[in-house]
């Protein structure tokens, strides 16, 4: 989460859409940051405590911006996440199952320590309505580096960190059907930021 008092803008960081290398790149500019376990925090959250706060503290009220991708793909990069070697042995290592294994417990009513990952749809939404007023596609990306180079007046330079490394994840067809049926909202909020062509406004 970062906060950029010029841009008037906030960045809500999104897990597993490229948000550490974003963040790298736009750190310099920020006024404020949050790290650690309030990184990935909430556009709900945002509008609830901090938004309130920068208003009555610096009379500061920044549209927020934010990059979700193709939900499957989303959950796969977690998977390869924590099938790596600095997962291993932990309760949230995907290193002994599989991928459609991992997509099943994601979507239980209950999911395992190593499923527990949260939702796209929970991160830039509150009460069913989309609380964050530019919306990328992942998938887009000249549409979200033409929209920083814009409202930062510079070239922004992102470049890859924190890739997941590389593991073999297929899905089974009846997996990815009841995966679109679970997360069917986070489906349908991707497609129409990409029917927008990768750049979905939103009255917030």
């Amino acid at each position: 989460m970062l906060v950029f008092s010029a841009q008037n803008l906030a960045f809500i960081a999104v897990p597993k859409t490229g948000t550490t290398a974003v963040e790298m790149a736009l750190r310099p500019h920020a006024d404020i940051i949050f790290t650690k376990h309030r990184k990935h925090m909430t556009a709900q959250r945002f509008h609830n405590k901090v938004a309130p706060f920068l208003d009555r503290t610096f009379g500061l009220t920044p549209e927020r911006m934010a990059v979700i991708r193709d939900p499957e793909e989303q959950i796969r990069s977690w998977y390869r996440y924590r099938s790596g070697q600095r997962q291993k042995g932990s309760d949230k290592s995907t290193f002994d199952i599989s991928f459609d294994e991992f997509v099943r417990d994601v979507i239980s009513d209950d999911p395992p320590v190593h499923a527990g990952i949260g939702s796209q749809w929970n991160m830039v939404t509150g009460k069913g309505a989309v609380m964050v007023h530019h919306l990328f596609a992942y998938e887009d990306q000249p549409v979200f580096r033409a929209f920083l180079d814009d409202r930062f007046g510079d070239r922004i330079v992102v470049k890859e960190k924190n890739v997941s490394p590389p593991a073999d994840a297929p899905l089974e067809d009846a997996t990815r059907k009841a995966l679109h049926r679970r997360r069917s909202k986070e489906f349908a909020l991707w497609q129409r930021i990409r029917d927008a062509g990768g750049h979905l406004v939103s009255a917030v």
